[in-house]
């Protein structure tokens, strides 16, 4: 069965030119069939501020109302995914960038209301994989920025972790996956002051002891619950690093298995 590696980029590499073309060289590189998904909050926040549009979060999940989704869909489907995309093709890589909307391929429903009132996010329904697939099989990559839709003409704000996710999950069947979330650190550590207690090997099994053991907390959480979600769905294996990790198996990272 062919790999498929699936990689997501947070912000902080988005908010460095530097690291993100380091990023993109690595990336452009990787010979087997990948899908890259980015986020970019970072830069929407600095963009929501000079507009004066208040940003308001709550347990670090952004509150979409109609203005801020217009805001995130220029910055994600438009400033941050084309730049991404024309960066790969100057390194001879064919991407084609997408949202959730684009071919129909990740349809979400409006989170509903019980403590909070997201507004405008989406929850991830149904991944469909036809199209990606067609494109794969002529050595073309799709790039995702963190937009969804629900069928009904509404585009939604969507956790790109999550969306990253549901890819690898989708594409089980077809490859062996590998999913790959890119960002500053080494991996998840025992200690977050320490940046060489990463912990390298994380089981479905022995994540729960990180959990009551106050070592997995705050907004490493959601991430591990993605991957936890992964591999429970059949993703071959998750791996959590710096971008290193794609191409230096020596590197200090952790990868989540059954």
């Amino acid at each position: 069965m062919k790999t498929l590696k699936i990689i997501k980029i947070g912000g902080n590499i988005i908010d460095n030119d530097a690291a993100l073309a380091s990023f993109l060289e690595a990336f452009a590189a990787i010979e087997s069939p990948k899908l890259l998904i980015h986020g970019g909050g970072k830069l929407a926040t600095q963009l929501a501020n000079q507009l004066g549009l208040e940003v308001k979060m709550i347990d670090g999940r952004r509150i979409t109302d109609q203005a801020t989704l217009d805001l995130i869909t220029m910055v994600y489907a438009g400033k941050i995914n084309k730049n991404i995309v024309a960066q790969l093709q100057s390194k001879n890589c064919n991407a084609i960038g997408f949202s959730g909307a684009d071919g129909n391929t990740i349809r979400s429903k409006k989170r509903p209301v019980k403590t909070t009132d997201f507004g405008f996010v989406g929850d991830v329904e149904k991944v469909n994989t036809k199209i990606l697939q067609v494109l794969l099989d002529h050595k073309v990559t799709p790039v995702f920025c963190a937009l969804t839709h629900d069928k009904k003409g509404q585009l939604l704000n969507t956790n790109a972790d999550t969306i990253a996710s549901e890819l690898a999950i989708g594409f089980a069947d077809q490859y062996q996956t590998e999913l790959y979330y890119c960002f500053e650190k080494n991996g998840v550590m025992r200690d977050i002051t320490d940046e060489s207690s990463v912990i390298k090997e994380i089981t479905t099994q022995t994540y729960q002891g990180l959990i009551d053991d106050k070592i997995i907390v705050d907004g490493m959480l959601p991430k591990l619950n993605n991957c936890i979600h992964a591999v429970e769905k059949n993703v071959h294996k998750v791996c959590i690093g710096k971008p290193e990790m794609l191409f230096d198996a020596t590197a200090n990272f952790t990868t989540i298995t059954k």
